[in-house]
């Protein structure tokens, strides 16, 4: 009895071992795809999966190109780190999303009525200032034109039309310092106004007789395209100033039985392709400018 007592013992001990080892069997882990291929993917060139054993084994330092560099300390070999070359390899913005908002006049046309200039009046723009780089813009004006040549013959009006230009500008200088900016932009305008031409003398040499008449007020649309370069320079707190030279050429104006236009608001004088604008801004910041801190060596050194 107690020799079948003993050897149910026996049985049970070994069928316990086996179930333990088989349990043990079905938890430990087995080659996978994934496993499989990690070896080749962990080239000597190609760090995006490298193991951390050989970073321990290695120092680092960033090269004059941004990128993260691994020197292993017993072979020499050097390597780079993949992952952080995306980071250290592209400039990072210095400037927030929602930098500012800027509103401004241009009296350019203003400034040039001082010197003779018979058309033109005023404009205001607003703008937001993203990353200090990217810079949509909106404009609205008002102008008009009393014109009359300096042989005479004629006289021609614009009654007072508004005018909408909108667009953005680029900044050279957007990891610099806001207060002051190098731009260039596009401008797509657009205005709806009327014109007239008064006491036009026709002469005529045979009848030894002038004839006048007048062309009743014909109406236009007109849109154009800019493309613009600027200079703004800060003048004393939130105020700055800006220089802008545009060229610009017509997309589309209407005609009338009288002709075209001679003068349309916000563009100009049809004859010319060069203009400019001068502007007194008003910045608000949305948010203030943190100044980042240099970033730690990877190797801690």
């Amino acid at each position: 009895m107690n020799a079948m007592r003993a050897a149910i013992v026996a049985m049970l001990c070994v069928a316990a071992a086996a179930a333990g080892a088989q349990a043990q069997r079905r938890i430990t882990p087995v080659n996978t795809a994934a496993t499989a291929t990690q070896s080749r993917n962990e080239t000597k060139n190609d760090t995006a999966a490298i193991n951390s054993r050989r970073r321990a084994a290695s120092v680092s330092f960033v090269d004059d190109k941004g990128q993260l560099v691994w020197v292993d300390t017993v072979t020499g070999d050097k390597w780079i780190d993949s992952l952080a070359q995306t980071s250290h390899g592209i400039p990072k913005m210095q400037y927030p999303l929602l930098h500012s908002v800027s509103v401004g006049i241009d009296v350019w046309d203003a400034a040039m009525r001082l010197f003779g200039q018979d058309y033109g009046l005023a404009g205001v723009c607003a703008e937001v200032n993203l990353h200090n780089r990217y810079i949509p813009v909106l404009e609205a004006g008002l102008g008009n034109a009393s014109h009359t040549p300096s042989g005479g013959g004629y006289r021609y009006r614009t009654p007072v039309a508004p005018y909408f230009r909108i667009g953005a500008n680029y900044n050279f200088l957007y990891n610099s310092n806001p207060d002051y900016m190098l731009t260039a932009g596009l401008r797509y305008g657009f205005s709806a106004f009327g014109w007239s031409v008064s006491d036009v003398d026709v002469n005529s040499p045979y009848w030894q007789e002038t004839a006048t008449f007048d062309i009743p007020r014909q109406h236009n649309t007109a849109g154009w395209l800019e493309i613009c370069f600027g200079l703004r320079v800060k003048v004393a707190g939130p105020v700055s100033a800006g220089w802008m030279f545009k060229y610009h050429s017509l997309l589309h104006c209407g005609s009338t039985p009288y002709g075209s236009p001679w003068y349309i608001p916000g563009y100009g004088a049809r004859k010319g392709s060069i203009t400019g604008a001068f502007y007194i801004t008003y910045t608000l910041p949305l948010r203030r400018h943190k100044k980042e801190e240099p970033e730690a060596d990877a190797s801690g050194l």
